[in-house]
């Protein structure tokens, strides 16, 4: 069983910066490519960006790029979410999740997934 833990959460106002981490303790972390979800209140999952084994070329959803990055540690089986130029559009619950499939932007071809943590920008 693999477990994801993501951390970092909180308030913000809008135009602030929050960092999301998000641990995988044990198992063959670097063995896999990590993504990042979101999912406000009453919308659909969306696909906020991912990373590959090796950190290289993260991939952006439309919404957050130029804003977010993704990078990871793979020597402390972590992966990070950094948001800057946050806005109340950026509010939902968080979560990273490992991919095992071959379409990055698709929830389904991840297979663990953290609990999320909850993100919310006021304006």
């Amino acid at each position: 069983q693999v477990q994801l833990v993501e951390t970092g959460g909180g308030l913000v106002q809008a135009g602030g910066s929050l960092r999301l981490s998000c641990a995988a303790p044990g198992g063959s972390f670097s063995s896999y490519a990590m993504g990042w979800f979101r999912q406000g209140t009453g919308k659909e999952r969306e696909f906020v960006g991912a990373i590959t084994r090796s950190g290289y070329r993260p991939y952006y959803g439309d919404s957050v790029k130029g804003r977010f990055t993704i990078s990871r540690d793979n020597a402390k089986n972590a992966v990070t979410l950094q948001m800057n130029s946050l806005e109340p559009e950026d509010t939902a619950v968080y979560y990273c999740a490992r991919r095992i499939g071959s379409t990055i932007t698709n929830p389904y071809d991840y297979d663990y997934w953290g609990q999320g943590t909850q993100v919310t920008v006021s304006s």
